[in-house]
């Protein structure tokens, strides 16, 4: 905040009178809010209320705001801030809903600039505009790509730019275990935009028809796996499972290792090189042996598994939640359908383990070039609040991350309650600023144990020796 100097041969009133134009335009306080008391502003600058009570007359005045007796200042909504034109946010989406969502919950007095942008273009267009110097404003972005953006200095930390904010609501209202990931340096430098969780997706009719419940086990998920395929179901259980698919793959591979009690790498070594790793790669390897899944599954693009389970091909499918609209749309069913046909369960339970869910989502960061840092925290606050997040979850099906929304939400929609609550035993990908090499190694460890190019203990252990090279971890 800028100081008030009454050496300055400016009056004091004028200087605090521009400090608050400069902090409502900026979107500290947007319309409507209440700005600080005289009492608290007298306090806050440690000058007499002589001046306080002139700056806010003359607001009052020019219409900036509107005083209300025994009740405060307050941003007047209809005034327009001068050079408006100069407020215009850009703002960088994924193509898909994400440009509706944001309109609907910005400010009416914010001029948007929006850019869609590819999903699987995305993070190169981020780091290409960085470079140049134009990054946007605000970005929505996989969550994973935020450690990288952090390390790198490109996001602000939310607390410089709202520390209230940061500690009202987003330390008590955004849920685990996001508010965590989203961390740098234990500050805050990305918000949750939305969130998912991946395990199993499957068709009501063919596990009754075999006589088996949803499995809740590996050796459940095999002896359905087995009695599917021998009931004649050409793919029992489909799954991303090479490069093709992107990080559907790895959200498929983290899936299987969390379910054993593992996963790839934690804060001091890379995890991978473990019994349970290579447990869990031979249970991929002996479901492949089975008949149980495919190894054509290494070539498939992301949509592919799903499309196979919407089409009668497939019975059970690794998939995510964010699926659930394009499952309902290739099955020709309403939302309310939806589940009436397919079921969806957290990854069965290991023997080391317990039954998993992998969290992930998108993700709004603020990035340090951004020509109005103010405003962009404005627009922030908008898209997650409470209503809009509601809204959001509802009409996406996807998972609100603050827990107040994610109740609202869930109050007349069964599939956010389930999703809700395998959320509360979800584990995250994890954060480290190389990612998007990590993930391609992980890629590469799934094609080399579906196709049989390796064995499980040995594709573990050179992979694990991989993300070592990259991340500088030690092998545990």
């Amino acid at each position: 905040m800028t100081s008030i100097d009454p050496t300055q041969p400016l009056p004091v009133y004028v200087q605090l009178k521009n400090l608050l134009i400069q902090e409502i335009v900026d979107g500290r306080y947007g319309p409507g809010d209440r700005l600080p008391t005289e009492q608290e502003l007298c306090a806050l600058h440690r000058i007499s209320r002589t001046p306080v009570n002139r700056a806010l007359t003359e607001m009052a005045d020019e219409g900036i705001v509107l005083r209300q007796r025994r009740h405060g200042s307050f941003v007047n909504p209809e005034w327009i801030p001068p050079n408006t034109a100069a407020s215009t946010l850009k703002v960088i989406v994924p193509e898909g809903s994400w440009e509706a969502t944001v309109r609907a919950a910005a400010p009416p007095e914010l001029s948007l600039d929006i850019v869609q942008v590819g999903l699987s273009d995305l993070r190169q267009v981020l780091v290409r505009a960085i470079a140049e110097g134009r990054a946007p404003d605000l970005a929505i972005m996989d969550s994973v790509w935020v450690h990288e953006f952090a390390d790198s200095g490109f996001l602000t930390p939310l607390e410089e730019l709202d520390a209230d904010w940061v500690h009202d609501e987003y330390e008590k209202d955004f849920v685990e275990p996001f508010r965590s990931a989203n961390k740098f340096g234990g500050r805050p430098v990305a918000v949750q935009a939305e969130a998912d969780v991946a395990g199993i997706w499957y068709r009501r009719s063919d596990l009754a028809a075999v006589g088996h419940p949803p499995p809740t086990t590996w050796d459940e998920l095999a002896a359905v796996g087995k009695a599917l395929a021998r009931r004649g179901t050409a793919i029992p259980l489909t799954l991303p499972g090479g490069s093709a698919a992107g990080e559907t793959a790895t959200y498929c591979l983290l899936s299987l290792l969390a379910s054993n009690g593992t996963g790839v790498l934690d804060h001091d070594a890379v995890t991978l090189d473990t019994t349970a790793a290579t447990q869990s790669l031979t249970f991929l390897r002996e479901l492949l042996d089975g008949g149980v899944i495919s190894r054509e599954s290494v070539g498939y693009e992301r949509h592919v598994p799903i499309c196979q389970l919407a089409q009668g091909q497939a019975s059970m499918a690794v998939g995510g939640s964010y699926d659930a609209p394009a499952l309902a749309a290739a099955a020709s069913l309403s939302p309310a359908q939806l589940l009436d046909r397919f079921g969806f369960i957290p990854m069965p339970t290991g023997p080391r383990g317990h039954a998993a869910a992998l969290a992930g989502g998108m993700v709004y960061g603020i990035f340090r070039q951004a020509a109005s840092p103010g405003l962009s925290m404005r627009l922030l606050r908008s898209l997650t609040s409470v209503d809009a997040l509601t809204r959001m979850s509802r009409s996406t099906w996807q998972l609100a991350p603050r827990r107040t929304a994610l109740e609202q939400a869930a109050e007349h929609a069964p599939f956010l309650r389930t999703t809700g609550t395998m959320l509360r035993q979800a584990v995250v990908r994890p954060s480290t600023p190389p990612y998007a090499r990590v993930s391609a190694q992980l890629h590469a460890l799934l094609e080399s144990v579906l196709l049989g190019d390796r064995e499980p203990r040995t594709a573990a252990a050179r992979t694990a020796d991989m993300i070592s090279a990259i991340t500088g971890l030690p092998v545990a």
